[in-house]
């Protein structure tokens, strides 16, 4: 039976120095191992702006904000001046300026959206991150910005958008974009692409549920999406290999107002530029609006 292939919101190319560093660590200490590949898994690649988003970087309004419950600091932005709100939220090692394409046409509908960069992305300060963060985000900018019309989230973000609702987000409707379903797939795959033994993925598992004190598995977004009862549409494409499409389809499934869009060839990124996939959005939107 072969291992199910999973998420991996962390799932840029893994330097070969980090891979044999990795090696050599486990034979000295699996104790030592699990805090080595646990530092590894909260670091994301911070990636200077590519030019195509300089656009939104400089039209936006930005300022550094205080999230008191994870107390850090985060670079929000503000892109446009209508009432109507959209929130939009990165994915692992992206930027709050990722979505610029999804802005620019949500700007052109009468909407404005709000946006960051997660600890330790874009020109947020620190180098570590994980989701309850981007969970702990959404919830204080839904406090100081909201109320939002919308939720959008790519990846990493789309997760963390369907948590954070659980969590009692209010918005009318939520677009969730090549993300993952199952946390734990999420271990099973950083190790796979460590060339760990797989026994270390418990370990690491084990390692955060007791730093954070409930089961990782808490964060599944099929779960999240069980419980959510806001129109919801997910879109994903079938040759997304960071993030499988199953994926997509499992948290379709299990919601119990969505609407499922497949796409092909696009992968992992350039869905959020692809001109049917903007315009299926903007349908969604106004529709359900």
């Amino acid at each position: 039976m072969t291992k199910k292939s999973s998420i991996h919101t962390q799932s840029l190319e893994i330097p070969k120095i980090i891979i044999i560093t990795s090696k050599l660590i486990s034979f000295i200490s699996t104790k030592l191992l699990t805090l080595f590949t646990a530092k590894l898994f909260t670091t994301p690649f911070k990636h200077k702006i590519p030019k195509r988003e300089l656009g939104m970087d400089q039209k936006s309004f930005q300022k550094l904000i205080h999230i008191p419950v994870i107390n850090k600091q985060i670079n929000m932005y503000k892109y446009g001046k209508s009432d109507k709100k959209i929130l939009l939220v990165h994915g692992w090692s992206g930027r709050g300026t990722q979505l610029y394409k999804i802005a620019d046409e949500l700007l052109g509908i009468g909407y404005s959206t709000i946006s960051f960069d997660a600890p330790g992305h874009g020109k947020s300060p620190g180098n570590r991150s994980i989701m309850t963060d981007f969970i702990s985000i959404i919830l204080e900018i839904n406090k100081q910005e909201g109320p939002f019309e919308v939720a959008i989230g790519h990846s990493l973000g789309g997760m963390s958008v369907l948590n954070a609702i659980k969590q009692g987000l209010k918005v009318n409707q939520a677009v969730v974009i090549g993300s993952g379903d199952i946390v734990e797939d999420i271990i099973d795959d950083f190790v796979a692409k460590l060339k760990l033994n797989p026994n270390i993925s418990t370990q690491l598992r084990l390692h955060f549920e007791k730093k954070y004190g409930e089961k990782m598995n808490n964060y599944s977004a099929y779960l999240a999406a069980a419980e959510t009862i806001i129109p919801v549409l997910v879109i994903h494409d079938k040759n997304d290999f960071e993030v499988p499409v199953k994926a997509g389809i499992n948290i379709h499934k299990h919601l119990k107002n969505g609407e499922l869009l497949l796409t092909e060839g696009l992968g992992h990124r350039k869905i959020l530029g692809n001109d049917d996939v903007l315009e299926k959005i903007i349908q969604f939107i106004k529709l359900k609006s």
